[in-house]
């Protein structure tokens, strides 16, 4: 089961596939790596008049350039060296179904016009062939890259990108999420107890302060994976603690001088969370403790704690 969560970015794609699912419509799915673009294409497929039909995916950044036009066309026999058998590519595969053109941005310049001419045409080539196959595939595309940006460089065709974005949608990080930071972590753990078998406790507040301050680079991929060394490492009590969720290294602590300090305290990891919620409300303390779900008092005394130590002033 999908948690699509509460902020409105996402409530806005979720209207979107209820609302294009159901139709052949190529659609391109843009965001930052991590933040779900394939589980949307799913989502798209089986909500689909095709959902009963093949959902064929291909990583366009995983296969050489060589390669490609053989894995989305096929090849006959004899086609090239290594092609000891005819193989039919990713389109015939997806035919009646829905293919998903991973990281579309990565495809070469002379593979972007043959491309093009299956999008208008619905046809094509094996490499080495000459018989013309006609498939009938709803093809989706994702990208981590801004598309537009990538025609305006000269790397990607304007015609293409066209034929791709019929229906664009763009998934937001989930550093701009707000509290779906919190209903993703809770789902997972959900998910993820039971498959280790533990039986987990609600999340501290310390687990909450460190989910919602920390900036997410790598997105809800990073949060699964996170949620789940947490609970993996969770002792029988089944606390979760914040130091299993974001690794001090990649959480940025610092010893309060602007220098790494390499391994973090609690009260450190404390110290950061306050001073980044206080940075994203303008230092407005009320706002910064609603933010990270402590009373306004508790704001202060921290606050006062660190103008005596001498690591803030606010």
């Amino acid at each position: 089961m999908v948690s699509w969560g509460e902020c409105p970015a996402m409530k806005r794609v979720q209207e979107m596939i209820q609302k294009i699912s159901t139709t052949d419509a190529t659609v391109l799915i843009q965001g930052e790596s991590g933040t779900g673009k394939e589980v949307v294409a799913r989502a798209l497929h089986e909500g689909s008049l095709r959902a009963e039909k093949p959902f064929i995916r291909v990583n366009c950044a995983a296969i050489t350039a060589t390669l490609l036009e053989s894995e989305f066309f096929g090849h006959e026999k004899g086609a090239f060296t290594g092609a000891v058998q005819r193989r039919e590519g990713r389109f015939e595969l997806a035919d009646t179904g829905t293919l998903l053109l991973d990281e579309i941005s990565e495809i070469p310049p002379d593979l972007q016009v043959k491309l093009l001419r299956v999008l208008q045409e619905r046809e094509f080539e094996r490499v080495g062939g000459n018989k013309t196959i006609s498939v009938d595939v709803r093809v989706l595309a994702t990208t981590n890259r801004n598309l537009l940006q990538e025609v305006r460089a000269g790397r990607f065709r304007e015609d293409l990108y066209y034929r791709l974005n019929v229906v664009p949608i763009e998934l937001p990080a989930l550093r701009e999420r707000g509290d779906d930071v919190l209903k993703l972590a809770e789902h997972f753990v959900r998910e993820f107890a039971p498959k280790h078998r533990k039986k987990i406790q609600p999340l501290g507040r310390e687990v909450v302060m460190s989910l919602k301050s920390y900036g997410w680079p790598g997105n809800v991929r990073e949060l699964q994976n996170a949620v789940e060394r947490a609970v993996i490492l969770s002792g029988d009590s089944g606390e979760l603690k914040a130091e299993d969720f974001v690794p001090a290294g990649s959480a940025g602590m610092t010893d309060g001088k602007g220098q790494d300090s390499g391994v973090a305290t609690i009260a450190e990891m404390e110290r950061v969370m306050i001073l980044r919620a206080l940075e994203r409300c303008g230092n407005n303390r009320t706002h910064a403790a609603e933010m990270l779900g402590i009373s306004l008092r508790t704001m202060r005394n921290k606050i006062n704690e660190y103008r005596k130590a001498g690591t803030v002033v606010v």
